[in-house]
C-alpha cells in the first residue's frame, strides 16, 4: 500500500458507548391532529427518510428507498438510510450527505404540509462514473399487516378500479373495518408517484418480485423507476404521500369521529389535485430541472445551475481489509479451538480478524449497528492468552472471543442498557456469568447492543442505533437480543450472550439461523443484569451449534452463584457436564408433539413458513423419532399480584451501589428513553413487591411447570416441537408486529427450550425449530437439537454480499513513505499532476501513473480508497475525482507486473473555481485473500 498526493487515507475508528445528542426519529404534527413519526438522523442507525409510522397507523414504515445499481459490490437493493436527513425547519427535512451505492450518490428530502396533510419526497440520483449507467429504483414499504382489520386494501386508483398499474397517477389505500367500501379502521393514505414502470412486492425485494394482491404481501407496495444517468449527471424522482384519519374512532386530542367514506373522499380528492398540479415551486433550480418523473416543461431549465451533490457517505466495507490471516468467518467455538490446538492460528489472529470485520461491517451508512462497545484491551487479553495456552494453561474457552448484551455488567466496558439513561455508566463489579465465562479463559471483547432495556420482542430500537439483520440488512433481526444475534451471525464474534422475557433468545436466534437454550427458571443466572421483568428475564447463549452451547453451558450453568436467589430453584439440577448431551442417537425411538391449535399458524395468515418448518420433521425421523400430534397446551395459573418491572429495577440498583439512580421510577419515567418507550407522567405503581407477591409469582411458575408437565405425559410425548419465526420477517423501519409470532411457554412458565436451524422458507429466509420440554429436561433437549443437527445441517451462512470474507493485507514499513504488504509488492511511480483548470469551460482533465505490482499469492487484487473530491483547502470541486486501472486483478503469481493508473477531473461550464492548488491524497491497496 502507498500514498500518493492524491488521495488521502483515514483511520478507521469504531463508535464505542456514545449516543447522538438526539435519537430516535422526529415527530410531525398535522392540523387534523395526525402526526408523522420520520425516520431521519435523529436516528443514527435508522435514518432511511421513511415514516415509521403515522398516529392512525396509515403509514407503517413508507416512504423508503430501494436502489439497485448494476456492479454495486455490497448492499445492492437494501433499503437505503444514512442519509443525514435533518430538519431544516419543523417541516423541512433534507440531507446533509448523499449515500454512495456503487457508483451513484442517492440524497433525499421530505417537503411536509402539515394544514393538507400530505409530504413531498425528492430523491436525487448521482452518476459519480465516468460512463452512463442504468439503475432502478423503489418507493414505497408498509400500509398494513394481515390480521384482522389490520390489512390494508385498494380503496381507489386514478383509473377508476382498484387494480394498481402503472398507468395510475394515484392509488388510495386503507383497512376496511366490514368488507369493501366499509369505514376505514387505520387512517388512509393515497401515494401520488409520478410516473413509474411498474409495481414491486417491497418487502421481499420490488425489483424481482412483483407486487402481491392478496395476503400480507400485498401491504408491501413498491413504485419501481428506472433510470438511465449520464456520466456526472443527476436525475430526480418526486412524490407525495397524503394521509387522512380513521373513520371508526375519533382523533387524537379530542373531535368527533371522522363519517365512514369521508377521510377516503378526501385524501382521493388531494391527491387528484396533486397529481394535476404537483407543488415544485420551492425547489431549487437544480432539483426540479434533474425530475424525469413529473411534467416540467413550464419550468426554465436553461440557465439552471448544475446540481451541487455534497458530501458523499461511502459503503465503510469497499476497500476494507484484515491484517489477520486467519478467516474466521462460520468458524465455530470448537472449530477455533481445534485450530488454536494445531497451531493453525492464534487468540490475537482471530480477534483481530472480528475487530476488523466489525470496523468494516457495523458502522456507516450501511452498518449493522450489532455492537456499542468494544473492550479497549481486546487485542491485549488475546496475546495474554496465546501466552498462557504456550506456558501450559488448558482452560476450555481460552482466548475465544465472545460478546455480552448490554444488559450485563462488565467492570471493564460501560453498561449503558441502549440508553442515554445510562450514557456512562460503568459497573464496579461483572455479572455473574460473566464472571464464570472469564474464569473459562473467553475473552468478553464488547458489548452487543440490543431493544432498550429489552423493551421490544419485534426490533432492537436503540439509542446508539436500532440494529438490523444479518441475511437481509432491510429487515428487522427481531427482540431485543437483534446485536447478539446479528453480530454472532455476521462472525463479529464466536458466540454472545443475549437475554429472553418473551421471544428475545429464541425469535434473534430464529432470525439468523442460530442455536440458543431458553433452560428451565435458574439453569443460569441474571445476577448483575439490567431487567425487564422480574422472575422471568432469562440470560442465555446465542451460538453457531450444539457442541458450541454445550462448551459455554459448561462454563456458566454449572455452578450455583449465590448472590441470586432466583436461580435456587435450579440449586443441584443443573448438568456435571454439558457435553455428554452431544449424542447424535438421542432421539432413537422419541416421541415429538405437535400441538394443536394455533401454536402453528402464522397470525399473518402465510403458508409457505410453517410448510418449510414441517418439511424439516423428516429429520426427526431419520434420527429416529416419531411425529404424533396432541393437543393443545394448557394455560397457566392467574397471574398474581406485584410491579416486576419496578422490583427488577429496585433489585438492580441494591446490587450497583454507584448507579446514577437511587429509585426505579427515576430509570422507568426517564425523558431521556427512546419515544416509543418514554413515559414521563409520574409513577402510580404499585412500587416494591413483597417477599410473599415475589414467592406468589415464584409458585405460580412453578404451578404451571407442573401443568406443562402433565399434558406432555397425558400426551405421551417426549418433547414438543414448536415453530420459530412463522412468516417472513417484515423491514426494520416499520411497526410491531414484524413477524409472525407464536409464543411457546418456556417464557411464561420458566421450562426449557432449545432453539435450533432447520434450513430455510419458501422464500429463502432462515427458519428455527424449538423443542419444548419439562422442567429440568434442559440436557436431555439439547442432545434431541444436536441429533435433528447432525442430519439435518440446517444452519444458514449469511449472504457472501452482506459481511464477504475481507481480503488479508499484512503491512510493513516502506521505503517510499508508504507500506509494502508483507507477500505483496505494488510500486507507484509517477507523480500525477492535471495542470491548469480553465474556468468556464466544460472539460475532462486526464493525468496518469503507473504502478509495478509483485505477487507470490494466488490471487490478488488492486483497490483505491474513495476519491471524493479534489480540495482547496475548504473549498472542493463539485465533480468527483475518478481513477481506473488498466487492471486491477491477479489470479496467479506475477512480477512486476505494470498497471496504469488514469485520473479524471471533469470542470463543468458553470462549476465554481477558487485560486489555487488542489490535491487529495489517495490510499493504493494491494491484497489478497489466499496469502
Amino acid at each position: 500500500m502507498r500514498r500518493l498526493p492524491l488521495a488521502s487515507a483515514a483511520a478507521c475508528v469504531l463508535l464505542a458507548a456514545s449516543a447522538s445528542t438526539a435519537y430516535a426519529w422526529t415527530t410531525v404534527t398535522n392540523a387534523n391532529r395526525d402526526i408523522w413519526n420520520v425516520n431521519d438522523a435523529a436516528d443514527p442507525g435508522m435514518d432511511t427518510g421513511s415514516i415509521h409510522n403515522t398516529g392512525t397507523n396509515s403509514l407503517q414504515g413508507y416512504g423508503g428507498l430501494r436502489v439497485q445499481v448494476p456492479g454495486s459490490p455490497r448492499m445492492n437493493g437494501v433499503l437505503l438510510r444514512g442519509f443525514d436527513l435533518t430538519a431544516d425547519s419543523a417541516t423541512q427535512y433534507t440531507s446533509k450527505k448523499a449515500v454512495k451505492l456503487g457508483g451513484v450518490a442517492i440524497k433525499r428530502s421530505i417537503a411536509f404540509n402539515t394544514e393538507e396533510a400530505y409530504a413531498r419526497f425528492l430523491d436525487t440520483f448521482t452518476n459519480t462514473t465516468g460512463a452512463p449507467i442504468t439503475i432502478e429504483t423503489a418507493f414505497g414499504g408498509q400500509l398494513g399487516y394481515n390480521t384482522g382489520t389490520n390489512q390494508s386494501a385498494i380503496a381507489a386508483t386514478s383509473n377508476g378500479d382498484t387494480a394498481l398499474t402503472a398507468a395510475d397517477k394515484w392509488a388510495v389505500h386503507y383497512s376496511p373495518s366490514a368488507g369493501a367500501g366499509s369505514a376505514t379502521v387505520n387512517g388512509t393514505s393515497a401515494t401520488v408517484p409520478g410516473t413509474f414502470d411498474r409495481t414491486g412486492n417491497f418487502l421481499r425485494g420490488p425489483f424481482e418480485f412483483p407486487l402481491e394482491t392478496t395476503g400480507d404481501h400485498a401491504n408491501h407496495v413498491g413504485y419501481v423507476n428506472t433510470l438511465t444517468i449520464a456520466p456526472g449527471a443527476t436525475e430526480a424522482l418526486v412524490r407525495y404521500v397524503v394521509t387522512g384519519l380513521s373513520e371508526t374512532r375519533a382523533p387524537t386530542g379530542g373531535g368527533s369521529t371522522p363519517a365512514a367514506g369521508s377521510q377516503v373522499a378526501a385524501v382521493t380528492a388531494k391527491a387528484t389535485a396533486l397529481a394535476a398540479a404537483p407543488p415544485l415551486g420551492d425547489l431549487a433550480p437544480a432539483e426540479a430541472c434533474a425530475l424525469v418523473n413529473v411534467d416540467i416543461s413550464a419550468i426554465n431549465c436553461g440557465s439552471a445551475p448544475a446540481y451541487a451533490l455534497g458530501p458523499v457517505a461511502g459503503d465503510k466495507a469497499i476497500g476494507a481489509t484484515t491484517k489477520s490471516p486467519y478467516n474466521v468467518v462460520g468458524k465455530t467455538i470448537t472449530q477455533l479451538i481445534a485450530d488454536l490446538q494445531a497451531g493453525k492460528t492464534t487468540s490475537e489472529q482471530i480477534t483481530q480478524a472480528y475487530l476488523d470485520r466489525i470496523a468494516a461491517y457495523d458502522r456507516g451508512p450501511f452498518g449493522l449497528n450489532s455492537m456499542i462497545t468494544l473492550a479497549p484491551d481486546a487485542l491485549a487479553q488475546a496475546k495474554a492468552a496465546d501466552a498462557a495456552r504456550k506456558a501450559g494453561d488448558t482452560r476450555p474457552l481460552l482466548g475465544i472471543p465472545i460478546v455480552a448484551k448490554d444488559l450485563m455488567s462488565t467492570k471493564d466496558m460501560p453498561t449503558t442498557g441502549a440508553s442515554r439513561v445510562f450514557e456512562g455508566f460503568q459497573s464496579t463489579t461483572d455479572a455473574w456469568q460473566v464472571i464464570k465465562i472469564r474464569e473459562a479463559g473467553a475473552i468478553v471483547m464488547g458489548k452487543a447492543n440490543l431493544a432498550e432495556y429489552a423493551n421490544d420482542g419485534h426490533f432492537s430500537p436503540s439509542a446508539y442505533g436500532q440494529v438490523w439483520n444479518a441475511y437481509n440488512p432491510s429487515k428487522s433481526p427481531i427482540g431485543s437480543s437483534g446485536g447478539t444475534a446479528t453480530a454472532v451471525a455476521s462472525s463479529f464474534a464466536a458466540a454472545g450472550f443475549g437475554t429472553q422475557t418473551g421471544d428475545s433468545l429464541w425469535g434473534p436466534s430464529s432470525g439468523a439461523s442460530l442455536v440458543s437454550l431458553r433452560g428451565t427458571d435458574g439453569m443460569q443466572s441474571s445476577d448483575g443484569t439490567m431487567p425487564l421483568t422480574y422472575i422471568q428475564d432469562y440470560v442465555g447463549w446465542i451460538a453457531q451449534s450444539t457442541a458450541d452451547l454445550a462448551l459455554l453451558l459448561n462454563a456458566t450453568a454449572r455452578s450455583d452463584a449465590p448472590n441470586d436467589p432466583l436461580d435456587d430453584v435450579a440449586n443441584g439440577k443443573r448438568p456435571a457436564d454439558w457435553t455428554a448431551g452431544l449424542d447424535t442417537n438421542a432421539l432413537q425411538g422419541k416421541v415429538i408433539g405437535v400441538p394443536d391449535g394455533t401454536a402453528w399458524e402464522d397470525p399473518f395468515g402465510t403458508e409457505g413458513t410453517e410448510a418449510a418448518l414441517r418439511d424439516a420433521f423428516k429429520y426427526f425421523v431419520q434420527a429416529g423419532a416419531t411425529i404424533t400430534t396432541m393437543p393443545a397446551a394448557p394455560n397457566g395459573p392467574s397471574n398474581p399480584p406485584g410491579d416486576r418491572g419496578y422490583e427488577g429495577w429496585r433489585q438492580w440498583l441494591l446490587a450497583h451501589p454507584n448507579a446514577p439512580y437511587t429509585d426505579a421510577a427515576q430509570i422507568l419515567r426517564s425523558p431521556l428513553r427512546l419515544p416509543q418507550f418514554r413515559n414521563t407522567t409520574p409513577y402510580t405503581g404499585t412500587g416494591a413487591m413483597t417477599v410473599e407477591q415475589t414467592k406468589a409469582w415464584e409458585a405460580q411458575r412453578a404451578e404451571y411447570r407442573a401443568r406443562l408437565a402433565t399434558w406432555m405425559d397425558e400426551s405421551g410425548v417426549d418433547a414438543v416441537v414448536l415453530p420459530g419465526l412463522l412468516s417472513d420477517i417484515h423491514l426494520n423501519d416499520s411497526i410491531q408486529p414484524s413477524f409472525g409470532r407464536r409464543d411457546p411457554q418456556s417464557s411464561a412458565a420458566g421450562v426449557p427450550t432449545v432453539i435450533f436451524p432447520a434450513g430455510v422458507n419458501d422464500h429463502g429466509q432462515p427458519i428455527n425449530l424449538q423443542l419444548q420440554g419439562k422442567a429440568f429436561q434442559d440436557l436431555e433437549l439439547l442432545s434431541f437439537a444436536h441429533a435433528f443437527e447432525a442430519k439435518a445441517n440446517g444452519r444458514l451462512a449469511p449472504p457472501v454480499d452482506v459481511t464477504p470474507v475481507l481480503p488479508f493485507a499484512t503491512t510493513t514499513p516502506g521505503t517510499v513513505g508508504g507500506t509494502v504488504p508483507a507477500t505483496l509488492s505494488l510500486t507507484l511511480a509517477g507523480t500525477p499532476t492535471f495542470g491548469a483548470f480553465t474556468p468556464g469551460v466544460e472539460q475532462e482533465y486526464t493525468a496518469g501513473a503507473t504502478a509495478s505490482v509483485i505477487s507470490t499469492a494466488g490471487e490478488a487484487k488492486l483497490s483505491v480508497s474513495e476519491p471524493g473530491h479534489l480540495a482547496n483547502g475548504a473549498f472542493t470541486l463539485p465533480e468527483p475525482l475518478r481513477v481506473e486501472f488498466s487492471k486491477a486483478s491477479w489470479t496467479a503469481p506475477v512480477t512486476n507486473d505494470r498497471v496504469d493508473i488514469a485520473f479524471k477531473q471533469l470542470i463543468k461550464r458553470t462549476d465554481p473555481l477558487r485560486t489555487g492548488t488542489y490535491s487529495k491524497t489517495l490510499t493504493f491497496t494491494l491484497s489478497t485473500t489466499t496469502p
